[in-house]
């Protein structure tokens, strides 16, 4: 039967109406959605952090993202790992994920409020991006607590947030949420309460690097090492 799909005029690009026959064609997740319509750079730079995530975790079995919004990212570590758990304190958010979900890019989605409590289960690697800035200062322990009694002993954490420093240029609406963003001297004292080791990175725009703290627009961490007592 003669195919009735469109035909470029270069045919190797024929393939895009194959991957359109497997997956249709896929939709922009809510927040990204957002982003990608009023300021399209920032999807680049969220997507960005995504990758830092999936390069340093590449190859870990189980893991585990809190504040996973809608998930677009999200993909991004799942190419790299066996097996990703995200969740969200918000319905709206996780319904989203659902209503999009992939069969070829499968992974368990599920409403979380780490206040709560833990997420059940062990995981070898958590990641937690642009949530922790929206945690009251005197609900951090609670939070950092729960996600780590989920952490297994020899897990590795990454954690990142938009500096202190970087809510001068920060959008209203970003502000409003943004209750608890710190300075990188404080972002590492903070999770040296719960690691042995915190390496923390500077970000600006899509580039991670070692630079001066105080010109980050973000920060991100890799800690490793967790302190007996940690999640208690």
């Amino acid at each position: 039967m003669m195919s009735t799909a469109p035909q470029t005029k270069e045919p190797q690009y024929g393939l895009i109406f194959d991957v359109i026959e497997k997956h249709g064609v896929s939709q922009l997740g809510l927040m990204t959605n957002e982003s990608w319509n009023q300021d399209p750079k920032r999807t680049l730079f969220t997507l960005a952090r995504y990758k830092f995530v999936a390069k340093m975790l590449g190859g870990r079995r189980k893991v585990l993202e809190i504040g996973c919004a809608d998930a677009f990212g999200t993909r991004l570590v799942q190419q790299a790992v066996a097996e990703v758990t995200a969740v969200d304190f918000d319905p709206v958010f996780i319904d989203d994920v659902h209503a999009r979900m992939n069969p070829s890019w499968p992974m368990t989605a599920f409403v979380h409020d780490m206040l709560d409590g833990p997420v059940p289960g062990t995981y070898d690697a958590i990641y937690s991006l642009d949530v922790l800035e929206h945690i009251a200062p005197e609900n951090e322990d609670t939070f950092l607590a729960n996600a780590l009694r989920s952490l297994d002993a020899n897990g590795a954490m990454i954690v990142g947030m938009p500096s202190l420093e970087s809510q001068a240029h920060a959008s209203p609406q970003s502000k409003a949420g943004h209750v608890n963003c710190k300075s990188g001297k404080d972002f590492k004292a903070t999770l040296d309460r719960y690691f042995h080791n915190v390496f923390v990175f500077s970000m600006n725009d899509e580039t991670v690097h070692t630079g001066f703290y105080p010109m980050a627009h973000y920060l991100i961490a890799l800690c490793c090492g967790k302190k007996d007592g940690a999640s208690q």
